[in-house]
């Protein structure tokens, strides 16, 4: 796929750590798995703020980077996908020792 990792001007991955800044789900993730262990996100779902389940299935990954956040190792995806009808910008956290997947927006 060509463009998958590409930077956005709009959206540059944040190295400073710390606490994470946003709204958080919790989501139900669909991933693959490189054969060095890096997952890499293709389709998600969460409990939208009206309670509906939403499922994205068509998303773009801007980048991709390892994050230490509070001192918890994670992957950090930043991504582009339509939710809700509109397209928006957000990140995909992936906490890798306890294997949970959150979205920040």
């Amino acid at each position: 796929m060509a463009g998958f990792f590409a930077a956005s001007a709009d959206m540059m991955p944040h190295h400073d750590g710390g606490e994470v800044h946003g709204r958080m789900y919790h989501i139900a993730c669909k991933a693959w798995f490189t054969t060095n262990g890096d997952p890499i996100p293709l389709s998600f779902k969460f409990e939208g703020d009206d309670g509906e389940l939403q499922y994205v299935s068509r998303m773009k990954v801007n980048y991709a980077e390892d994050r230490n956040y509070s001192g918890v190792a994670s992957k950090e995806y930043g991504c582009e996908a339509c939710i809700g009808g509109i397209l928006r910008e957000f990140r995909l956290l992936f906490y890798m020792e306890a294997c949970k997947w959150v979205m920040v927006i």
